[in-house]
């Protein structure tokens, strides 16, 4: 039988429950680093259903490493240099295809699987993650009003907002405010 999983549990806690067969720590451990496997394909231009399967070839090659990461608190570096080798693979079959404009055949075969990701991708990536949990440490209430004032796609107006939420659509610029507040003093906390 798994344990419930603590939200506050660290990569080398979750990865410990992993390996003694506690799926719930798998699905947290996916959960907590879903948002940033899944946008470095967007980065590189893969459709949604593309993205979605380098997310779960990284998801299965995490599954099948897990038993030999030698720094766990090292994982997100990990996750971060297996999707985007995936992604250089994936634009190798893409442009292999077809050429386009951004990449021809001698750009690709000048490309090392093993070349340094740039640092300020790098830096992009780390920061996007950092904001993803430090949201995901908000109460229910803020996350979600987070959410929908600032990742919907297309933005939703207040109205639709105020009607999710059941809140008056007056409030919502105040509890915005107090929700920001919240999240900045977290990703100060955090170093960001």
């Amino acid at each position: 039988m798994s344990l419930q999983v603590p939200a506050d549990w660290t990569n080398a806690r979750l990865v410990e429950e992993c390996l003694r067969g506690n799926d719930q720590a798998w699905s947290a451990l996916v959960d907590r680093y879903k948002g940033l496997v899944y946008s470095i394909p967007l980065r590189y231009g893969a459709p949604h259903q593309d993205a979605a399967d380098i997310f779960q070839a990284v998801c299965l090659d995490l599954f099948n490493e897990l038993p030999r990461l030698r720094d766990v608190e090292a994982l997100q570096a990990w996750l971060i240099r297996v999707t985007t080798h995936k992604c250089y693979h994936w634009k190798r079959q893409q442009t292999s295809a077809v050429a386009t404009a951004e990449w021809n055949d001698g750009q690709i075969e000048e490309r090392s699987d093993d070349l340094p990701i740039p640092p300020d991708v790098l830096a992009d990536l780390e920061r996007e993650q950092l904001i993803r949990e430090a949201i995901a440490q908000l109460p229910p209430r803020c996350r979600e009003m987070i959410n929908l004032l600032f990742f919907e796609q297309p933005p939703l107006p207040y109205s639709e907002i105020a009607q999710r939420l059941r809140l008056a659509r007056g409030s919502i610029g105040f509890i915005r405010g107090r929700c920001l507040k919240r999240l900045r003093k977290i990703l100060e906390a955090k170093g960001f």
